[in-house]
């Protein structure tokens, strides 16, 4: 993604799965919109979802987990309570240890985002924190979201 495309919100087909969340009244600020920091919550809540439901994550017991690394957030129109969140979700960037996802988050029936960022996680042994190789189920459904 260039800078133009970062700073441009995006409309719905751009991204290939989708969450929906919704938000809780502590979410507003003294502002009366969504704080910042929340909408790293629902990164996480789309991405990790997404991922426990295809059955290649075990955030309890399983040998490979994913560490955040670098995040990014564009702000393009407030979100509030009661408004419901679609949070789209890609992948940009497949690595041998790390995945750059891409998500976009949709305020209620909105046709492009009021905001979009990425992550990247580092996937590493649970108890050593080394970087390990991708292993082969999540690389597949990795490859589904490119």
């Amino acid at each position: 993604m260039n800078m133009s495309q970062e700073t441009t919100p995006e409309s719905l087909n751009a991204y290939r799965v989708f969450r929906t969340i919704a938000t809780r009244w502590m979410d507003n600020d003294v502002y009366g919109h969504v704080n910042n920091v929340v909408y790293y919550s629902w990164f996480d809540t789309a991405v990790n979802g997404y991922l426990i439901e295809q059955g290649v994550l075990d955030i309890h017991r399983g040998d490979t987990i994913g560490l955040v690394v670098q995040t990014h957030c564009n702000y393009f129109s407030p979100i509030a309570f009661p408004q419901t969140v679609r949070a789209g979700v890609r992948v940009a960037h497949l690595g041998r240890s790390s995945v750059r996802y891409e998500i976009g988050l949709f305020a209620d029936a909105a046709p492009v985002t009021a905001a979009k960022g990425h992550f990247v996680h580092v996937y590493v042994d649970r108890q050593t924190r080394r970087p390990v190789s991708l292993p082969a189920p999540l690389s597949a459904v990795l490859e589904k979201l490119k």
